[in-house]
């Protein structure tokens, strides 16, 4: 929990150059799948509205896509820091730079993969979301659209961070698996 509070306040650290949209969307996404559990259990055993049990599978899949997401935070704040590690490696002899070249290539997609992870979660509380604007309490609807926002502007950010990086994968195989997946979580 404390790397994912630090990856969190190295976001908010203007001077922290390391650390930044990938890192705010997926805590952005967090905090709408928090959101969406909040109005699914507010929403819970209300006249008029559906059974509790269909409040009970949103909250429980929002409050672990919330976990998700908010551990994607700091996943994406160590893949940074794994590309930045492999940029720094030796390249003074033919093998060093072989090596740094594998490196930062593994480095990249990783870097890639991360954001595309928590761009599908961010599609999944969407979907939830969704779900619960059929039919909640309507003293939650500014929460239930606060979470449309957070939710919306997560996937749009991480999905951003998958195509940063998508440049630097040189196997054509990997980027247009990558660039496929997003493609089909963006819908």
């Amino acid at each position: 929990m404390q790397e994912n509070i630090n990856a969190f306040l190295r976001v908010l650290d203007a001077t922290d150059n390391s650390t930044g949209g990938g890192t705010a969307s997926s805590v952005a996404g967090a905090m709408a799948a928090g959101l969406a559990a909040m109005v699914a259990r507010l929403s819970m055993g209300k006249k008029d509205l559906a059974p509790t049990q269909t409040y009970q599978t949103i909250a429980s899949e929002a409050e672990i896509l919330s976990t998700e997401l908010f551990n994607g935070g700091h996943e994406d704040a160590a893949a940074f820091d794994r590309v930045a590690m492999a940029y720094k490696m030796p390249k003074d002899t033919a093998a060093s730079k072989d090596a740094r070249t594998r490196a930062i290539q593994t480095a990249m997609q990783y870097a890639a993969e991360i954001p595309l992870s928590n761009a599908a979660r961010c599609r999944r509380v969407l979907q939830l979301c969704q779900q619960l604007e059929v039919s909640y309490n309507m003293n939650a609807a500014s929460d239930l659209e606060c979470a449309i926002y957070l939710a919306t502007a997560g996937l749009k950010g991480c999905a951003a961070n998958v195509r940063i990086n998508l440049p630097y994968i040189k196997d054509e195989r990997v980027y247009q698996d990558i660039e496929g997946r997003l493609e089909s979580i963006l819908g």
